[in-house]
């Protein structure tokens, strides 16, 4: 957990009752939680897990009147929850307001998933924060969707790009074929069905080639495939990259012991019983490895 100093003089600072009211609503949400704290607790930056094990970071804002004001949320989301508050809510009471908020969420980002798996999007972030995606369609073409959140396996608003002649023929397949879009359908399907042609796939990362045995893993701490043969290594003497990012758009391997000797470095590292809770030193999600095997 980070903590950051504050400028603000004494008489800013919360009272006693005040501190130790904040530090009881964070256990409450538990420690391995919290990412970062200023020193006045007026914001606090939280790790929330959703149903399918998606890391989302939320900065919860207390106002200088808190409790009697409802915090604010900040979060990478497509949309925030309204805060349904009282003068005995709690921290914890906004944390699950913001986890049922992100099972509404769900169909939509599965939508967007689906079209990121199989179908070639243009830009390097698919962000799960807009529902824009720019789909090649063959090497100087391409379409602009506007996914539906509320109804995102239905028709979405389209624009083409490319040449007069391609733009024109790809808008009367359109409009001859979106009659025949199935909700229950695969989106990528529709789409292919829709434009009457087959789509480009994504193109293979190195992670995806590691994952499908195309190619050796390298640890992206040391750069080597297998660590030394060393008695010094114990268990982990030769082995390959045994722990992997899971944010989808890293999937960075490590060994665990590169990765957990790489995290003792950082002083934002913090330590829970025997395990060490950290963050990606490639895309800064949250990991957590154990301190001894």
């Amino acid at each position: 957990m980070e903590l950051e100093s504050t400028m603000q003089g004494k008489d800013s600072l919360p009272s006693p009752s005040l501190y130790r009211s904040i530090f009881s609503q964070i256990e409450e949400i538990g420690w391995e939680h919290l990412i970062k704290a200023n020193e006045d607790l007026s914001s606090l930056t939280f790790r929330i897990l959703d149903e399918k094990g998606k890391c989302h970071v939320a900065e919860i804002t207390l106002s200088h009147n808190y409790p009697q004001t409802p915090p604010s949320i900040n979060a990478d989301l497509l949309s925030m929850p309204k805060v349904k508050w009282s003068v005995t809510s709690r921290l914890i009471d906004v944390i699950l307001q913001l986890r049922e908020h992100l099972k509404e969420l769900q169909e939509v980002w599965s939508t967007l998933e689906c079209i990121d798996t199989n179908l070639s999007v243009i830009g390097k972030e698919q962000s799960f924060a807009t529902t824009r995606r720019h789909i090649s369609l063959c090497e100087d073409c391409s379409i602009l969707l506007h996914i539906n959140p509320f109804r995102p396996n239905s028709l979405p608003e389209c624009r083409f790009f490319g040449s007069d002649e391609k733009v024109d023929q790809l808008l009367k397949k359109w409009k001859k074929n979106s009659r025949n879009w199935k909700s229950d359908k695969a989106f990528h399907e529709n789409l292919a069905m829709i434009l009457e042609t087959e789509l480009p796939r994504p193109p293979i990362s190195a992670s995806t080639a590691a994952q499908t045995g195309d190619e050796a893993i390298d640890c992206g701490i040391c750069y080597v495939t297998y660590l030394p043969i060393d008695e010094e290594l114990g268990s982990d003497s030769g082995c390959a990259p045994d722990y992997k990012c899971e944010n989808t758009s890293c999937m960075r391997a490590f060994h665990t012991v590169c990765l957990r000797d790489w995290l003792r470095t950082i002083t934002t590292t913090r330590q829970s019983f025997d395990v060490l809770f950290g963050n990606c030193p490639y895309c800064s999600e949250p990991v957590a490895v154990k301190i001894c095997d």
